[in-house]
């Protein structure tokens, strides 16, 4: 069974796609060719239908399955839609035993050259979406070099959606440096960049010992229990 993305869709009354999304469906056009998508919205009144037309233009090459629509008059219901939905889009796990289970969770993995592992929470926002699609595709690798004594920056390898506003970071955050690049902080810094996610349960002294002074190759990979 082909890979399932579940996409969350952020619409704009009365019918549109907000601008966000629509940057990652066309960003993300060859990455999600031949995969299965279904996409999800909760609206006070807006419909789906226009922007199921729009995704599917900007994404020709993947199978569009059935969406959901939250509405406030059906928002009662959730408790049994949803289940439903997934269950008819074939993701129960007596279903799904090929290993081919939907981009869901929120957690991602990193793994240091040295052995260390850390996890991290993703944002939720249109780029930490088409970092979990990629990283669907497989883990990703990241020579990653220090910056400023305050972090360590590295080539994502391809350009993602940015949310750019102004941060100051603290240590563990992960940020989306100019489309394209992975900064991990382990100091606090102050500027106009797009946050990606946080490292779970880390204290600066920790991250600067496992992430050393110079390079360091990071791995990136879907945490499965997350």
């Amino acid at each position: 069974m082909k890979k399932l993305f579940l996409i969350p869709l952020m619409l704009l009354a009365p019918l549109m796609m907000a601008t966000p999304m629509q940057t990652f469906l066309h960003n993300h056009a060859n990455l999600l060719t031949g995969k299965r998508i279904a996409l999800f919205a909760s609206s006070g009144s807006s419909l789906i239908s226009t922007s199921e037309r729009d995704a599917a233009s900007l994404v020709p090459d993947a199978t569009f399955e059935e969406s959901l629509l939250l509405t406030s008059s059906t928002l009662e219901d959730m408790g049994s839609r949803i289940p439903e939905w997934l269950e008819g889009l074939g993701t129960s796990r007596e279903e799904s035993g090929n290993g081919d289970t939907p981009v869901t969770g929120n957690s991602i993995r990193l793994t240091l050259d040295n052995g260390t592992v850390f996890t991290a929470t993703l944002a939720e926002n249109s780029s930490a979406e088409a970092l979990k699609a990629l990283l669907a595709e497989g883990d990703l690798t990241i020579e990653m070099s220090d910056y400023g004594n305050m972090e360590k920056v590295g080539p994502i390898g391809q350009s993602l959606p940015r949310n750019d506003e102004h941060i100051t970071t603290s240590p563990g955050d992960l940020i989306l440096y100019q489309g394209s690049n992975l900064v991990i902080y382990y100091a606090p810094n102050t500027y106009t960049f797009t946050r990606l996610g946080r490292i779970d349960n880390v204290e600066e002294d920790e991250l600067r010992t496992a992430l050393g002074e110079g390079s360091v190759t990071v791995t990136l990979s879907l945490d499965n229990n997350g």
